[in-house]
């Protein structure tokens, strides 16, 4: 029997079957009503979905009986990170969750006090407190302390990239109960390739933390699954992504872009990743003993983000190409992404 899941954050339609792991996500393209607010939202197509544009509710209804699915409400702890790109989708997921009829409780590394609160999505955790959600401030190590005797069913660790910062928080979910274990992992655990994209099962770098932290999760946990977002966009991001594409453009600057601009590199949303992560926690079932890439199912090059952010805004944009080494400058830390192809793709949905 198939199931359909329509996200709350835009006009995208998830179609899945129960036998399926969780749904993809679909094509993206940045669209924005006003250059000024320097956001961006998604206008979704996915590509595996062919409905009559005339009447798209009967053709749903002719695939799709009509039935209600009541998930089972869980109590959803989150561990999240204090800095980079990674923060923000704690933020989105803890809203995804309330909006959904969960309880979430959401633990940010650090003190409640420090100057890294005063910026995005941090300094937007009232919106959190507004929905019914719980915000406390702690260490990993110190997490039975902080919680102070609290249950929950489902622990999403969205903070350690090695086992040394995930231990303490599994071994406590392990000997609390907790039924589910979710985390973040990263695309970037993968070793370079000469044919892209990536995908589930790849082989990954030895370096890499995550992977520690993937096998400590198989080894102690029944139902666990790990998420490897790429790019992530979307208001209160932590860390430049299209904003610095956006920032440039709206000031009329030209934005420079390392190598040809051809580079392929992949971008989502983190609502949907956010959705993504719901589904796991009220389809655990499907969820379980999976890795999953995060990812959109179409590429964009460099070029093509610059010139989606223009279309976004409104406005013209000047692209200007330069080779790093010849006039000296580290692109890792002139230019939001990588130099390089970098695109992984979902095999497991």
């Amino acid at each position: 029997m198939a199931t359909a899941v329509a996200s709350s954050s835009s006009s995208l339609l998830f179609f899945s079957s129960l036998s399926s792991s969780l749904s993809p996500l679909p094509r993206l393209s940045l669209s924005s009503t006003s250059y000024h607010s320097l956001s961006s939202s998604l206008s979704i197509s996915p590509s595996f979905l062919a409905l009559s544009s005339k009447s798209p509710k009967k053709a749903v209804s002719s695939l799709f009986p009509a039935f209600t699915v009541k998930a089972e409400k869980k109590n959803v702890l989150i561990v999240n990170t204090n800095s980079g790109g990674h923060a923000v989708i704690g933020f989105y997921f803890a809203k995804e969750l309330l909006a959904s009829g969960h309880s979430v409780t959401i633990l940010t590394v650090g003190e409640e006090g420090s100057d890294k609160m005063k910026k995005p999505p941090f300094n937007r955790f009232s919106e959190i407190v507004s929905a019914g959600g719980k915000t406390v401030w702690g260490e990993p190590k110190d997490i039975a302390k902080v919680l102070d005797g609290a249950a929950f069913d489902v622990v999403l660790d969205n903070n350690g990239k090695d086992l040394d910062a995930v231990r303490p928080v599994a071994d406590w979910a392990k000997s609390t109960g907790v039924k589910q274990f979710l985390f973040i992992s990263s695309a970037g655990i993968y070793k370079p390739t000469e044919e892209p994209p990536h995908v589930e099962g790849d082989a990954v770098k030895d370096s890499a933390g995550h992977v520690g932290v993937e096998k400590y999760m198989s080894e102690i946990f029944d139902n666990w699954a790990s998420f490897r977002p790429q790019y992530m966009i979307g208001s209160g991001n932590n860390k430049d992504c299209e904003e610095w594409f956006f920032d440039r453009i709206v000031r009329g600057r030209p934005v420079l872009i390392p190598g040809s601009g051809m580079q392929l590199t992949n971008i989502s949303h983190v609502r949907d990743l956010s959705s993504m992560l719901t589904s796991a926690v009220e389809k655990p079932d499907a969820a379980k003993g999976n890795i999953f890439n995060c990812v959109s199912d179409r590429a964009v090059t460099l070029d093509g983000m610059a010139k989606l952010c223009a279309q976004a805004a409104g406005l013209p944009v000047e692209i200007v190409h330069y080779d790093p080494k010849a006039v000296g400058i580290d692109a890792k830390k002139a230019f939001p992404f990588r130099n390089m192809v970098f695109k992984t793709f979902h095999n497991e949905y």
